[in-house]
């Protein structure tokens, strides 16, 4: 069994088998002509109880086979141009070679003698993406799992900066987030003792975006009653809308009520390299922390995220010590562990994937392919706007599309949501694209994520040819069924 410990000895034998698998997906790239097989679960389950994961194959070239067979065959595929449902990119090929590097150097970020130049490459790039926020020369982050745990470290940071300036029990702080933020921040302010009603739900104009003049009234009502206003969640891209909230606005109301301002930018931060947009960012410079993802807007794979702070010194309230990992000399001897400003310990050398496709493509190469796809959102929905077969809700900022198919004849809104559900499952069954879902004002609507360069415009025509088509055949068949 040494005969599969990638060590000196073994050289060739990963060489070898690598090649293998990257054939097969290559293989796999080159002839996908869809993004999905249509595969059921119960059609797959089956083929999956039957592996005996006791009885091993003993050979790379066998376990390729039953992978083909278990995975690679009915995978879905967000490369494909077709594939418009959530935020999920297709990478660029230097970042997938940075994740072979890093799988099999095997570095861990949790300290300078796991990582060495790891941690360096991983600080340079938190200096570099602070840089191009605007934080300022005391600003700091590290990498992370994905938006969901940056937006919980933030809340962390603000909540323990604010018991430090405030002596009140944590159930008497509040959070203020649009009505259309992510489901993060709830569940993290969950998660930080804060209580169920923590959050409080500030409403969004018709752009979806968090009105500033209810956020004042909300926040000076927090401090009449004697709550904290603790932190503002400011999102810039909504993942339903890609809405942006005004984020000056925002700042100021922030600085007005001593409140740390929070932006998530898991989905907008591609505007930080876009060549033309970027103004659309203007007042997260201001902001106390920002959560970035690189895996949804730099065509990274996932994972590759990030949590960046104005002030260093606030990481302070995620650092702890162990005298067999990080001892509190070290700090004093200026070696650099970046576990003291991670809830995580063990963690990938994800860095490394944004590090070649910066040294690669450049900052600017990638802002062009998100400026693409945002190109392409905007010719969608002049496409939707002039389609009286469809309701699209707003005009997208960044790349997403929410709109639902309106049959003609039909006025009943329970069966006009009926019949875009049963579009949707049936475009998914079918393999032929895949889009998402949602819900507007309690009503069923379906969802594009622009996230792929090669998307074109036919493409979003046949897309919604074929929504069509599936919701009028639905809505025939029950009319057979009726009479």
């Amino acid at each position: 069994m040494r005969s599969h410990l990638l060590n000196d000895t073994t050289a060739e034998h990963y060489r070898r088998s690598v090649t293998e698998g990257i054939e097969r997906v290559a293989a796999k790239l080159a002839t996908t002509d869809r993004p999905f097989t249509g595969v059921t679960v119960d059609e797959l389950t089956p083929r999956i109880d039957a592996v005996d994961l006791d009885k091993p194959l003993l050979d790379t070239t066998a376990a390729l086979d039953e992978l083909e067979e278990v995975y690679l065959r009915d995978a879905v595929y967000f490369h494909h141009p077709r594939y418009l449902a959530h935020l999920n990119c297709p990478v660029v090929i230097p970042a997938v070679v940075g994740e072979a590097v890093l799988s099999a150097v095997n570095s861990s970020l949790d300290t300078w003698d796991q990582s060495a130049g790891g941690t360096l490459i991983e600080r340079k790039l938190i200096d570099w993406t602070t840089s191009r926020i605007g934080l300022g020369p005391a600003a700091d982050g590290v990498f992370t799992s994905g938006g969901s745990q940056s937006n919980l470290q933030a809340l962390l940071l603000a909540r323990d900066e604010t018991k430090s300036e405030n002596a009140e029990h944590p159930t008497k702080m509040r959070v203020f987030a649009s009505e259309v933020s992510h489901f993060s921040v709830k569940k993290s302010a969950t998660l930080l003792g804060l209580g169920p009603d923590a959050v409080v739900t500030i409403p969004v104009d018709r752009d979806k975006r968090m009105q500033t003049v209810a956020l004042a009234r909300e926040l000076e009502r927090c401090r009449e009653e004697g709550l904290v206003p603790m932190a503002v969640v400011a999102t810039a891209g909504t993942t339903d809308f890609g809405s942006i909230d005004p984020l000056p606005e925002i700042a100021e109301l922030c600085a007005q009520y001593g409140t740390w301002m929070h932006v998530d930018a898991a989905y907008g931060c591609g505007l930080l390299a876009s060549v033309k947009n970027r103004h659309l960012l203007d007042g997260v410079e201001r902001a106390d922390s920002v959560t970035v993802d690189y895996h949804k807007s730099f065509f990274q794979p996932v994972s590759s995220s990030a949590v960046l702070v104005r002030d260093a010194a606030t990481l302070r309230h995620a650092t702890y010590h162990a005298d067999y990992l990080n001892p509190r000399r070290m700090v004093t001897e200026r070696i650099p562990n970046q576990v003291d400003k991670s809830l995580q310990t063990t963690r990938r050398f994800d860095a490394l994937k944004l590090w070649m496709t910066l040294r690669v493509m450049g900052a600017d190469g990638v802002g062009l392919l998100f400026d693409e796809v945002c190109d392409l959102a905007g010719k969608a929905w002049e496409l939707l706007a002039a389609d009286p077969r469809f309701d699209v809700v707003v005009e997208p900022q960044l790349s997403t599309l929410v709109f639902r198919h309106i049959p003609a004849g039909v006025t009943d809104p329970a069966e006009i949501d009926r019949a875009n559900l049963y579009a949707r499952k049936a475009l998914f069954a079918s393999g032929d694209a895949i889009v998402a879902g949602t819900k507007v004002g309690g009503r069923h609507y379906l969802k594009f994520t622009l996230l792929n360069p090669e998307t074109t415009v036919d493409d979003i025509v046949a897309v919604l040819d074929l929504i069509a088509g599936h919701a009028e055949q639905y809505l025939g068949e029950n009319l057979v069924e009726a009479s």
